[in-house]
């Protein structure tokens, strides 16, 4: 949204945009972009963020062999978010780093199969089977 609103209004820098008459963009988040960049980049916690991102990921396989879709994706994404955080503050080698994205892939891999599960057993009351949507056996899985 920020782009077209640039390009609509004619506006290099995002922090130019005019919220409204008086009030730009920048008035309005350019210091939360600051607080959130110190913290990401200089202050966040590197050893607890390991410990979280292994109870987050614990957490999701754990209710996602419950089949609960949505609370397993909850903790998918705040893998990815911790993952990210690590990331930021160099805590995680290139070795490392492909570890730790085939730990998100997996917990996603299995949020999407309890998810086509569960809108199979409810009949997929909002869409198409997959069947429907022309895809081969193989990229089912």
């Amino acid at each position: 949204l920020e782009r077209i609103a640039m390009y609509m209004q004619e506006k290099e820098d995002v922090y130019d945009l005019m919220w409204n008459d008086h009030v730009t963009y920048g008035n309005v988040h350019k210091k939360g972009e600051w607080e959130l960049s110190t913290y990401n980049f200089e202050m966040a916690d590197v050893e607890m963020l390991l410990k979280m991102f292994h109870m987050y990921e614990e957490e999701g396989k754990k209710v996602g062999k419950e089949g609960l879709v949505l609370p397993a994706y909850d903790y998918c994404l705040k893998c990815s978010h911790t993952f990210n955080l690590l990331d930021a503050r160099g805590a995680i080698s290139v070795t490392e780093r492909t570890l730790y994205i085939d730990r998100i892939r997996n917990l996603a891999r299995l949020v999407a199969k309890n998810y086509l599960a569960q809108r199979e057993e409810m009949g997929y009351p909002l869409g198409l089977r997959i069947s429907d949507c022309g895809m081969r056996n193989e990229q089912k899985n």
